[in-house]
């Protein structure tokens, strides 16, 4: 029978949470440690070390493996010297708390809404970056505003290195119920259904016409697809996890065979990294056991400051056998009147006065000014669910909605 793809590295799950006696007891010593509060991105980050996301790191990267990842995109300390990744995963806090810490020391991390205990992390190394250098290499700008800029040259200016032992899922099983499903919940579920071949569809948005379009192409040469929603922190003006994840249920519900998608959620916050982050949304993708990544138009991307097409173009720039889960590279995805229904440019002979151009940004335009939006656009279902979201929006919830580059086509 076909197998699932590897965890990246080539070994097993490493999942960093404990369980049982072994939590309770690092959860009564954590207490006794220096609290170290991290970020919303930071928790993100370390549940997802937690639940074996990120295998096969075994904590928060040193200056070598930052400098490695920013430069070459390879991991520099061992035992994973030389494997690929593209985006660093780093903890900070500020001079005074990283002053009093001493190398070799225990710290507890914590939640930084509720201070709650998430981890412990033996701190192995101290050391500052140059944030200028990190947005330029990982965000191509460093323009601060760009949201993943932002919050890299407003963390900390000390990072700490170490491996972490985690004690919680940060309240995500609790808030998302079985939506919030950890790689080998995944791996297990994929082989129940008999499927080895699976294509996950990253989203931040509700999906309309053009990602229904994307998960169908796909289901055609798959066995099935892993519908994957974001769960962490958005920026200002995108549509909360728990009304996205509910239109993707009604959508699945009402215009996918059954049992050829599973929908699911994972805990990172966006870094709206473009092309990088499309490689790191292939990378943990294969931790959970997909073969594959749907990658369309301005992946991960914001605003202007990628191209269309340059999270396609990333894939073939890195060594070959960097990632066992490969690209579905799928050209611009629209709404065509002369074809009478959804095509691409690779399947579309008609100019673009013929087409509907389909974007999550424009939806949104439409949606929080109380404009029509065209049947094309999205399924009378899924808008009945966001419309209604809009309309309970209190008046400074509100987020005026600016169209960039081609999403004002």
């Amino acid at each position: 029978m076909p197998q699932l793809v590897s965890p990246h590295g080539g070994g097993r799950l490493k999942p960093l949470l404990l369980e049982g006696a072994e939590r309770s007891a690092e959860l009564a010593r954590a207490r006794t440690l220096p609290p170290v509060t991290v970020s919303s991105r930071e928790k993100g980050d370390l549940i997802m070390l937690g639940i074996g996301g990120f295998t096969p790191l075994e904590g928060f990267m040193s200056h070598g493996d930052w400098q490695g990842v920013c430069d070459a995109m390879k991991l520099a300390s061992a035992p994973n010297s030389g494997l690929f990744w593209p985006i660093p995963v780093t903890l900070s806090t500020d001079p005074t708390t990283a002053g009093s810490i001493k190398a070799g020391a225990a710290v507890a991390l914590v939640d930084p809404e509720d201070g709650a205990i998430l981890a412990t992390m033996r701190v192995t190394e101290k050391y500052t970056i140059d944030k200028r250098h990190e947005c330029m290499t990982v965000f191509k700008t460093t323009d601060l505003e760009h949201p993943g800029v932002k919050m890299v040259m407003e963390q900390g200016d000390v990072n700490l290195a170490g491996p972490v032992r985690v004690l919680s899922t940060g309240g995500f099983p609790e808030r998302y119920g079985a939506l919030f499903m950890t790689p080998q919940e995944t791996r297990a579920l994929f082989t129940s259904l008999g499927w080895s071949k699976v294509a996950a569809f990253q989203t931040r948005n509700p999906m309309h016409r053009s990602h229904e379009y994307l998960a169908k192409v796909a289901i055609e040469t798959c066995d099935g697809v892993l519908i994957h929603s974001l769960l962490g922190a958005l920026k200002p003006g995108d549509i909360p996890a728990e009304v996205r994840t509910k239109a993707i249920s009604v959508l699945i519900e009402k215009y996918f065979v059954p049992k050829t998608v599973v929908q699911a959620g994972y805990p990172l916050d966006m870094r709206y990294a473009g092309p990088r982050e499309a490689l790191l949304h292939a990378l943990f993708r294969q931790n959970y056991g997909c073969s594959h990544l749907i990658v369309g138009r301005d992946h991960a991307g914001v605003g202007s400051y990628y191209g269309p097409f340059d999270a396609h173009r990333i894939f073939d720039e890195i060594p070959a056998g960097s990632l066992e889960t490969q690209p579905l590279k799928i050209d611009w995805t629209f709404w065509c009147y002369q074809c009478g229904g959804m095509a691409s440019a690779r399947t579309c002979p008609h100019d673009d006065k013929d087409r509907l151009l389909v974007s999550g940004t424009k939806l949104r335009k439409w949606l929080s000014e109380g404009a029509p939006v065209p049947a094309e656009f999205s399924r009378p279902e899924v808008l009945e669910i966001l419309r209604e979201y809009y309309a309970g929006l209190a008046a400074h919830e509100k987020v005026e909605v600016k169209l960039a580059g081609h999403s004002a086509r």
